[in-house]
């Protein structure tokens, strides 16, 4: 089932243009060329043998439209920036890993596999990621020294920072040593978290250790399918929050470990990670009251949005919900949570034209498998740092500090008196 072939990536090939053109395009001088490069907003390549430097044209013309919109057509690092990537397009309702589409990806590969994928643009079959003992001990000192209420991004931030402790070798940011960290720093994060059944054993695919920390049911191979396919639907997607804070990190040379405290941070909100886990506590409501309506009702009469419902980048249908819905349908007992989920979507599509997103599928998946509402929050984290590694990894390629954008003040003018005087 997870044998396809994939492509290996190819560098771009097409012709690049003289800052002589790329000054004419942007209408500057070509000093001013030179600046946007010292600033990150542009990059430049020497090629071999020529005389001077080349720019890529669509990142010339990106800049250009960008000078465009702002005031006065001049440009400023704080306005409107991009970031240029290879690892994740989205685009009309479907979204691309290196160029191959996410859904069939994580429907023929195993998460592991997908992260490789992510990281090198070469797939790895069979390939399964552990840890050794001198990083997992301290983690689970750690993580067993928190306070039962602790959330899971709670624990996840903290077995992070006690593997980062462990790690003398944390500092060399090679590609090599990063993806050595990689390897060893997801499996670690997994078997830091306390295990709900006693008789797990840690090894094999790293969905099915995830599954005895977060359900004390015995795994069936659909539910184990389900979770490893979750893990590879939500391994990356594009900037959000949490990885634009990984990158700002990683611009800064902050080592693989800390850019991943940096996403864990972010993704702990409740508009980021967490969000499935309000759309399981609605779910169980669904459950409980036979019905969506009066739920749905309670929400839109509190001022709430509706959890599980929409995505800013997905006009249509969220196409991880799509993927993952599917896939439960085959789950033994996840029907009454389907079917909760789908009175859900109807009922709101009463108030608002908003499609199912991939929180409200993975509500289902906790639900359908006893899971606690915040174990989505857990698969969200585990999943997404192989896609912060892959960003990591891109933005070490890059101009140091280039993610400073500047402040547009607008306080009080100086001179002002000395409070208090």
């Amino acid at each position: 089932m997870r044998d396809r072939e994939l492509p290996v990536p190819t560098r771009d090939v097409e012709r690049r243009i003289s800052t002589r053109e790329t000054a004419e395009l942007l209408g500057v001088k070509p000093e001013t060329v030179y600046a946007y490069v010292s600033r990150g907003q542009l990059s430049s390549r020497r090629e071999p043998g020529g005389r001077g430097s080349t720019f890529d044209p669509h990142e010339v013309e990106a800049l250009a439209r960008r000078n465009g919109r702002g005031a006065g057509g001049s440009s400023s690092a704080a306005g409107d920036f991009s970031v240029r990537t290879r690892i994740t397009l989205i685009d009309q309702d479907r979204y691309y890993f290196r160029g191959v589409d996410a859904t069939e990806l994580a429907a023929r590969h195993s998460y592991e596999e997908i992260a490789e994928w992510l990281w090198t643009g070469r797939l790895r079959p069979g390939v399964t990621f552990t840890a050794p003992e001198a990083s997992v001990a301290p983690a689970r000192r750690a993580v067993d020294a928190l306070p039962e209420h602790s959330s899971p991004t709670d624990r996840l931030r903290v077995a992070a920072i006690a593997a980062a402790a462990a790690d003398p070798l944390r500092f060399d940011l090679s590609e090599s040593a990063v993806l050595g960290t990689a390897r060893t720093l997801i499996p670690t994060l997994v078997a830091a978290l306390a295990p709900v059944r006693h008789d797990h054993r840690d090894e094999g695919p790293l969905a099915h250790r995830l599954w005895a920390r977060l359900t004390g049911r015995s795994p069936d191979e659909v539910s184990l399918r389900a979770l490893d396919t979750a893990l590879g639907l939500l391994v990356d997607h594009d900037l959000a929050a949490s990885t634009l804070a990984v990158r700002v990190a990683a611009s800064a040379r902050a080592h693989a470990y800390a850019a991943v405290s940096a996403g864990l941070g972010v993704l702990e909100g409740p508009l980021h990670g967490a969000a499935s886990g309000l759309a399981h506590r609605l779910l169980l409501e669904v459950l409980d009251r036979g019905t969506a309506v009066p739920v749905i009702a309670d929400e839109l009469r509190a001022g709430r949005r509706v959890p599980g419902l929409g995505h800013r980048l997905y006009p249509g249908e969220d196409p991880r919900a799509r993927a993952l819905f599917a896939l439960l349908a085959e789950v033994p007992h996840a029907a009454p949570a389907l079917a909760a989920a789908q009175d859900v979507a109807a009922t709101a599509a009463r108030h608002t034209p908003l499609h199912a997103n991939v929180d409200l599928a993975l509500a289902v998946l906790t639900v359908a498998s006893g899971m606690p509402s915040t174990a989505g929050e857990t698969v969200f984290a585990v999943a997404r740092t192989a896609g912060w590694i892959a960003h990591t990894l891109e933005e070490y390629g890059e101009r140091p500090l280039r993610m400073r954008p500047s402040g547009h003040y607008v306080g009080a003018r100086p001179p002002q008196p000395l409070p208090g005087g």
